[in-house]
């Protein structure tokens, strides 16, 4: 049978599925795919690569040039844009060529750069996500006094950190490595010791994610709260029935109907019409304000879900197997093309973070569209 070459931890090896199963003679499912479809796939990597080299090329240029953008909060997005697009030069490319082939011809320097900036920059993009979160969850929850702390000094010790960290775990692994890469045909880290691929996983994945999880849920029930303090607690007794069953352009028609009537009545008591006129569009204001409440509901609780969900849906997998398979090692058998799979799948989160930061902020999105008018017209 095939014997597995690569195990999932940032493309290391695994022991041979059987004893007579030697390296240098383990057949991989590569040399059995056809020419055609790994034509196909290494130009559907080479895309994906291309795309999340340019998106977060522009998100890096549109904080340059917008000086609206000069800001802690967007330092932090810019500099979650310079460790993806870190990853789509050092690391995609060459995967790209290693998932094609299933065979390592670049010599063991490459093969330790390489091993390098998949760690460290692979975790200091999920790191990133985390700064980010904390960040927005101190500028909600403490906006007065976090409004001083705010700055670019303090944004730039969160980075450090971030980097300082995501080092700390790539390093580990080149202390205690066994085998080299031109003996091996193969661009491995040694995941024989248990205690470094948990260390490595729960640092990297697992107690991020339970943070992200615990500070975006913080956000937004803090978000939500304070959204409909704003609203006034009097404003369904100063709405018709009309205003609150329906949105419906006859919901404008039957308050002006009411105003009508009540200025009829206050004419034939003398009692004031404008008082009655004001009341309406006072409450007309109220319902445009309990809409606009309820929008921005609406869409924190969508870019929150994107947010949470992009990033588990892309990385879960990956980790999972990641702290699996060295654990139960010969007891257990996966398919290196779904391996592959998944590690693309944690790649393409470097593509998807750019959108959703972007997209999901007004003041990116005008600014990305002058610098893509300005580019267009020069």
């Amino acid at each position: 049978g095939l014997c597995a070459r690569r195990c999932p931890p940032f493309n290391a090896s695994s022991s041979p599925s059987s004893p007579n199963c030697s390296w240098q003679e383990s057949p991989v499912y590569q040399d059995g795919t056809p020419l055609s479809w790994k034509v196909v796939l290494a130009a559907l990597l080479a895309l994906i690569t291309l795309a999340t080299m340019l998106s977060n090329a522009f998100v890096i240029a549109t904080v340059y040039q917008s000086r609206k953008l000069h800001s802690p909060a967007n330092y932090l997005i810019a500099s979650l844009a310079v460790t993806d697009l870190l990853v789509s030069i050092l690391v995609m490319p060459i995967s790209t060529m290693y998932t094609v082939t299933g065979k390592w011809t670049l010599g063991q320097v490459v093969c330790d750069i390489w091993l390098s900036s998949d760690i460290t920059c692979c975790t200091a993009s999920i790191l990133h996500l985390c700064v980010i979160a904390l960040d927005r969850y101190w500028a909600i929850t403490d906006a007065v006094e976090y409004s001083t702390k705010r700055t670019p000094k303090r944004a730039a010790i969160m980075i450090a950190l971030v980097w300082v960290f995501s080092i700390s775990i790539s390093m580990p692994p080149f202390f205690w490595r066994q085998s080299k890469a031109e003996e091996m045909g193969d661009c491995m880290v040694n995941t024989d010791h248990i205690l470094y691929t948990v260390y490595s996983t729960v640092g990297a994945f697992y107690l991020p994610t339970l943070l992200l999880i615990i500070l975006y849920g913080r956000i937004y029930v803090e978000a939500r709260s304070r959204i409909l303090k704003q609203t006034p607690k009097k404003m369904g007794k100063r709405l018709t029935r009309a205003h609150l069953i329906t949105d419906s352009p006859g919901s404008t028609s039957s308050v002006t109907s009411i105003n009508c009537k009540a200025s009829e009545a206050s004419s034939e008591t003398g009692s004031p019409v404008y008082m009655n006129q004001v009341k309406v569009k006072v409450s007309d204001a109220l319902l445009e304000k309990k809409k606009l409440t309820a929008a921005r509901e609406r869409k924190a609780t969508k870019t929150l879900g994107i947010i949470l969900g992009a990033f588990i849906v892309c990385w879960l997998p990956f980790f999972i197997i990641t702290l699996v398979l060295p654990i139960c090692k010969d007891a257990c058998w996966f398919h290196m093309a779904i391996s592959d799979f998944f590690t693309w799948l944690g790649y393409l989160n470097s593509l998807i973070n750019p959108i959703i930061y972007t997209m999901s902020n007004e003041d990116f999105k005008q600014a990305f569209h002058k610098l893509v008018r300005f580019r267009c017209t020069s």
